[in-house]
């Protein structure tokens, strides 16, 4: 059993409702409410501009008025973002309205739609300075609606509002964050309420239409877009981080995605693996996206669950959205570094990637595939590790109530008893030469197996013995082997040729990283892309000191760890590995969940998955 939140988008026809916002009546009306308030009168302002200048109408030729604000954008010397690389500003639509709730006698402002996907409004207000622009970019916008109020004073006026998020510098923190703008315009051109009906519906229609991502890359077939209005299935984990996932949801993104015309249905997760189970089983057809409110672990399930499913080729280029609600939530602070914007914390961050989802763009994703020595497979997103960074996870599980500062918690905790951890560490660099077509071992479940090798390999512990490698027929019937590892071969094999076997053979730390953080303020690899075709090396050999473990982490804060040159730490772009522990100690992760310590291999995968990212990935 698991408990159902459904939030849908109005009945209808694809006409209506793509007209109609998605909103939850009580929100709806509030809203309205508000946008109305105040507005029951015309400004005196506006009739004496109306009547100056030619009827504002949609579609119609520019306003008097909004060349003068063209000239007064030249005059006052104001620079204003844009999204045109050229210097023109083609007017697209311009009107005099008024603004809702007025916030002065005088409200009415001219308002311009230019083609670089600017809006620009000047108040008419005898109080504001001659020539004064206020511009919104188009690119911040994730939502425009229009409406009409039913019972007002003037039941022919209709309205507009506008909702962008730009950036803006705080003065309590050093970089720029996310803030909301929301703006409602009365259109009151005519007595008849279609008539203004149908000037907001088009100012609606175009705004949404210019605030679009650009198609450059789309065309290219790297990017897509989901489509408005569009349902999406909400996987959200209450106990994540500190417990405040489902709070946050319902004060922060739900508002978000009203405003953007989403609508979706909330899966409540109970238990371990339960999302593994939702989305193996779920008729994902009615869903444009699949969004998960927690944090890294419950994506991996998502992922596992839809690479179980029998049409898993259709299923896994189901886009993912990642909402932080966890402890870590490396995946978000990576495409959020993506972006080059800064380093975002908590709602800080989960404001952006709610953003993400608004906007709509959707990019590809590796995924890396992992072999155990027991039979299973699984599929990563994240990172594998071994050894300390792995057991500072594990150990911190205690702590979760402190969200993000459990993992500083844990470190301090572990470098008390530095362990040394014994294995053999071989890998594929990206820059090596692959042999001849015909020449490679089969593959990980497929061809026939191969002999035994004379080294294989066993856990020797006093006077056990533990052998790890499956049986022929377990690898041949597991429903893992239905996408080729062809990188791979069986472990009873030694690694090809070409590979490379690492000198050393005592680790204090193991990690093999698909993305640039290990979590909100660990950024291991900046120089890791969204698919980039490459797993992420990094590993800590024996001799190591607590102080310069100290010093990694401190400096891994920035991403200037390889700067410090210590020769106990290494680094390596690779394409596939494998990892043989000779002493099982410790444990395993991967994206954060527990693996028994054995042998394990993986492999990249280029663009297996789609997630909700950014322009800027």
């Amino acid at each position: 059993m698991h408990s159902q939140i459904t939030e849908s988008p109005p009945g209808g026809s694809r006409e209506q409702r793509a007209r109609a916002p998605v909103w939850k009546p009580a929100l709806r009306r509030s809203l309205i409410s508000q946008a109305a308030k105040g507005c029951n009168a015309r400004a005196p302002g506006a009739a004496a501009a109306a009547a100056a200048a030619p009827s504002a109408r949609a579609g119609s030729s520019p306003l008097h008025e909004a060349a003068a604000m063209e000239r007064g954008l030249s005059d006052s010397g104001e620079t204003l973002r844009s999204s045109s690389s050229g210097p023109s500003r083609e007017v697209v639509l311009s009107g005099i309205f008024s603004l809702a709730p007025a916030a002065a006698p005088k409200s009415s402002c001219a308002l311009s739609l230019t083609s670089s996907a600017e809006l620009l409004l000047r108040r008419l207000d005898t109080s504001e300075p001659s020539g004064s622009i206020t511009a919104f970019s188009l690119s911040d916008c994730i939502g425009c609606y229009a409406f009409q109020r039913k019972g007002a004073p003037e039941p022919a006026a209709a309205y507009f509002t506008v909702f962008c998020y730009p950036f803006k510098k705080g003065w309590w923190v050093s970089g720029e964050s996310r803030h909301r703008v929301a703006k409602t315009f009365r259109v009151l051109e005519s007595q008849e309420a279609e008539e203004n009906r149908s000037i907001a519906e088009t100012w609606a229609r175009k705004i949404m239409e210019l605030s679009t991502p650009s198609t450059l890359s789309l065309q290219e077939a790297t990017f897509g877009l989901l489509s408005r209005p569009c349902q999406v299935m909400v996987l959200l984990n209450p106990r994540s981080g500190s417990g405040r996932a489902l709070q946050l949801f319902k004060s922060q993104v739900q508002p978000m995605l009203t405003e953007a015309n989403i609508g979706f249905s909330m899966f409540i997760t109970e238990k371990n693996n339960h999302a593994w189970d939702l989305v193996r089983k779920t008729d994902l057809s009615m869903y444009s996206a699949l969004v998960i409110m927690a944090g890294d672990g419950l994506l991996y399930e998502v992922i596992n669950g839809l690479m179980e499913r029998p049409d898993w080729e259709f299923a896994i280029q189901k886009p993912l959205a990642i909402l932080p609600g966890g402890s870590g939530n490396a995946l978000a602070a990576s495409l959020n570094h993506y972006t080059s914007k800064g380093h975002f914390n908590k709602e800080e961050l989960l404001m952006n990637c709610t953003y993400f989802l608004c906007k709509g763009l959707h990019a590809p994703m590796d995924l890396m595939s992992l072999h155990t020595a027991s039979g299973k497979r699984l599929f990563s997103f994240l990172s594998f590790g071994w050894g300390f960074i792995s057991d500072v996870d594990i150990a911190s599980e205690r702590y979760r109530k402190l969200g993000g500062a459990r993992f500083t918690v844990g470190t301090f905790q572990l470098l008390t008893t530095l362990q040394v951890y014994k294995g053999r560490l071989s890998y594929l660099p990206c820059n090596s030469q692959s042999p001849s077509p015909g020449s490679s071992p089969s593959a990980v479940g497929h061809g026939s197996p191969s002999a035994l090798h004379s080294e294989q390999f066993s856990f020797s512990s006093k006077k056990s013995l533990y052998s790890f490698f499956p049986s022929v027929s377990s690898c041949a019937s597991s429903k893992s082997c239905l996408l080729e590892d062809s990188l791979l071969v069986p472990f009873e094999q030694p690694v090809p040729e070409h590979w490379t076997v690492a000198p050393e053979e005592e680790f204090v730390s193991i990690i093999c990283i698909q993305h640039s953080h290990l979590g909100a303020d660990l950024l291991l690899a900046p120089q890791a892309k969204l698919y980039d075709d490459a797993i992420h090396l990094f590993y800590v050999t024996a001799g190591v000191s607590r102080l310069s473990m100290v010093k990694f982490f401190m400096a891994m804060d920035k991403g200037t760890h390889l700067d410090l040159n210590s020769p106990y730490l290494h680094y390596v772009p690779i394409k596939a590995f494998r990892l043989e522990p000779l002493v099982r100690k410790g444990s395993m992760t991967v994206d954060g969940e527990v693996l028994p310590c054995e042998p394990v291999q993986g492999q990249m995968h280029r663009r297996l998955a789609r997630v909700i990212s950014s322009t800027g990935s």
